[in-house]
């Protein structure tokens, strides 16, 4: 595609994370250096904020805001969970869509999220090109999931992966204060790819981490996971942590959480998940006559930005202004991937660009190979790649000992 002149929009989907924020920083200060960039807009909460044009002028921001996002947690400007329709199906949002972009001349669109996000960008910039109205549209990488094709790691994942392993080192120590017996099930994010979980790894690399880790992606066997408690609790003086994703299924794939309750499920059809913990320790409670505690880190892992990794911040904005670098260029239908590369025994992360039809609903999991052979343990492979993730220290500045986060004016754009 040629270069084109006009205004850009950024939108964020999906979930927030403590680094989200960190690519819009990117994506904004890149495109307000650009020539060809001649306004700046932020769409609220995704996808519905174009739909309804509700958009935020983010000239209108001053550069301390700008750089206050990048260790601002969640999504500044609103995320949404909207599901876009097959348009030979229904394209009603899509001419909406091509209706307000023509209104406001948009010719970058730029969107900030996940598989199901990538999918709904992938659809909205082949629903242009076929519509004949030229408008470069890239992806912005995001998920603490970390399961993203074709990208090393997803922006989001270490420092949801740094606060998982913090906290679980914190609680070992709080779970051998007394003398006595106790079990603690701890359940960690992940639908059907085990990488927050797996993160608990590295808790038990400085030697305070989860005697058992369970992931997704393999079938879940209640009469094994009691028997393998059962090992630990005997060997270890009634002592057990367990690490377990929320996804886990059974040979037949229902959730181990449906065992406590029916699992309502959101716009695009999945399950909310959350309460396999409780389920789990009522199980071991009534196995093991002891005390067991089911603890759900649920919201609190999504944006510990108090804790993050510097790592993932500054990657988190080269991800934003790679995404405006190669559009300018003329380039679209991409999304803003991570290789790693090893200098001298250093991890080094290089941007590359991979193809939005790629991308969109395929899921990358944790590879079996680097589970054990009893496979509820991570083996060191994963610590290895989890490890260079992590490194730096990110918080945001503190006032009176609290957090001072971004509080953008979110001045609106008057609608045409």
């Amino acid at each position: 595609m040629t270069k084109l002149k006009g205004a850009a929009v950024f939108g964020q989907s999906g979930g927030p994370t403590s680094v989200i924020n960190a690519s819009a920083s990117g994506v904004f200060q890149q495109a307000l250096k650009e020539d060809l960039i001649t306004e700046v807009y932020g769409a609220a909460h995704g996808i519905r904020g174009i739909l309804e044009e509700d958009f935020y002028d983010i000239r209108k921001e001053t550069q301390e805001e700008l750089d206050l996002l990048k260790t601002t947690p969640s999504s500044a400007l609103g995320s949404v969970r909207y599901k876009l329709k097959d348009p030979s199906v229904d394209d009603t949002d899509y001419k909406r869509i091509l209706e307000v972009f023509k209104k406001y001349n948009i010719r970058y669109f730029f969107y900030n999220g996940g598989n199901d996000s990538m999918d709904t960008t992938n659809k909205i910039s082949k629903f242009l090109a076929k519509s004949g109205y030229e408008c470069i549209v890239m992806g912005v990488p995001k998920t603490i999931d970390n399961d993203l094709f074709g990208t090393d790691h997803c922006p989001g994942y270490a420092s949801a992966a740094r606060y998982v392993a913090t906290t679980i080192m914190e609680i070992y120590h709080d779970a051998r204060v007394y003398d006595t017996p106790m079990i603690t099930v701890i359940e960690i994010m992940g639908r059907n790819a085990g990488w927050l979980t797996a993160a608990s790894v590295l808790a038990a690399y400085k030697g305070a981490g989860p005697d058992l880790i369970y992931l997704p992606e393999v079938p879940f066997t209640m009469e094994k996971f009691i028997k393998d408690v059962r090992k630990v609790f005997d060997t270890k003086g009634g002592k057990v942590i367990v690490a377990f994703s929320e996804g886990c299924k059974n040979s037949e794939g229902k959730y181990i959480a449906e065992m406590g309750a029916t699992l309502s499920k959101d716009a695009f059809g999945h399950a909310q998940l959350g309460g396999a913990a409780s389920v789990l320790a009522d199980i071991l409670k009534n196995e093991f006559k002891c005390k067991v505690r089911g603890i759900e880190f649920s919201l609190m892992q999504r944006c510990g930005a108090h804790i993050g990794s510097k790592t993932d911040v500054d990657e988190a904005f080269m991800a934003g202004q790679e995404a405006v670098k190669a559009a300018v260029s003329g380039i679209t239908d991409h999304m803003v991937a991570f290789e790693r590369v090893m200098v001298d025994g250093k991890y080094t992360c290089q941007p590359k660009l991979i193809n939005l039809s790629h991308v969109a609903n395929t899921e990358k999991t944790v590879p079996l190979e680097w589970l054990n052979k009893d496979q509820n343990f991570l083996t060191d492979d994963f610590i290895s790649y989890a490890l260079p993730l992590i490194q730096g220290d990110s918080h945001p500045p503190y006032v009176d000992g609290l957090p001072h986060f971004a509080k953008l004016k979110k001045v609106s754009v008057p609608k045409k």
